[in-house]
């Protein structure tokens, strides 16, 4: 089904990200929301990440207490395992048709998570490229953030640099260390051509792999909830570990799978496999960890 307009898929072409609204309907936002309510619920009885994943690492990650503040959730590890609505927004939803318009017709699932920013939490997200992090034979790869709470210009919403997918891919490593994120002037560059991607909840913010960004934490009182579906086309072929490994991955969403590997030719240095979580992951960097 033939979703957004020829006007929006050049948009993205040009500029590397679109954001959409009602990108899910509202029964199966309601769903979205009961059930990750009901993690954020649960994780106040804990004060370290837990439960376990397919390669197993913890599947709830906490932001660490600190400042008298108590651990947060902050990511969701492979959420359509244990939730049927999220399994939902990720295969049947305008979303998935919205991904296809752009990349498909064949399309092919990657990863998911859920990347949380609770009330006043610290957590932020350093200048990165997702492709560094998920190489593939070709970089036609969108990444679909679907906003589960409204997102604002004060609870920490996405930075994009536009038409940085047309530009070189920046390393993720510097001075030999495997940061997560771009060299600090090269952050800074972005940081002044970018734009904020913000909507109400039920809306998406579809992004190719390749396009710069980057977040604040989030200074206000409401949370900043994004469900992360990761995409490819059904020719591109991971050519690294998946960092967040699901028995999902691979599943073909929409079309079918052309038994054919497309190439393109670029350069990039492997990326380290994260020991917990993305966000751990640049932080505990940030602290020499």
């Amino acid at each position: 089904m033939t979703v957004l307009t020829e006007a929006q898929k050049q948009f993205f072409q040009d500029n590397g990200y679109l954001v959409v609204e009602d990108a899910v309907d509202a029964a199966l936002l309601a769903r979205l929301r009961s059930d990750f309510d009901r993690w954020v619920a649960d994780s106040a009885h804990h004060d370290a990440p837990y439960g376990e994943t397919v390669d197993g690492r913890p599947r709830f990650d906490l932001q660490p207490p600190g400042d008298g503040k108590p651990a947060a959730l902050r990511r969701v590890q492979a959420p359509t395992e244990v939730s049927d609505a999220y399994y939902d927004a990720m295969a049947e939803s305008r979303m998935t048709d919205m991904v296809a318009d752009l990349i498909g017709p064949n399309i092919k699932l990657h990863h998911t998570k859920i990347n949380s920013k609770q009330p006043g939490a610290a957590t932020m997200v350093k200048w990165h490229q997702d492709f560094a992090f998920t190489p593939h034979s070709n970089s036609d790869l969108i990444t679909a953030l679907l906003m589960i709470d409204d997102v604002t210009e004060d609870n920490g919403p996405l930075a994009v640099a536009p038409g940085s997918h047309k530009g070189p891919i920046h390393s993720i490593w510097q001075d030999g260390v495997f940061t997560g994120a771009v060299a600090p002037e090269i952050e800074e560059e972005m940081k002044r051509e970018s734009v904020l991607c913000m909507g109400k909840a039920g809306s998406v913010c579809l992004m190719h792999t390749r396009l710069a960004h980057g977040s604040e934490p989030n200074l206000s009182t409401q949370p900043r909830t994004l469900f992360i579906c990761v995409y490819s086309a059904g020719d591109a072929m991971p050519c690294t570990p998946n960092p967040v490994p699901t028995k999902h991955m691979g599943i073909f969403v929409r079309g079918t799978d052309p038994r054919r590997v497309r190439g393109e030719a670029y350069d990039v240095a492997v990326p380290e496999y994260p020991k917990t979580s993305f966000f751990a992951q640049q932080s505990d960097r940030e602290r020499g960890a």
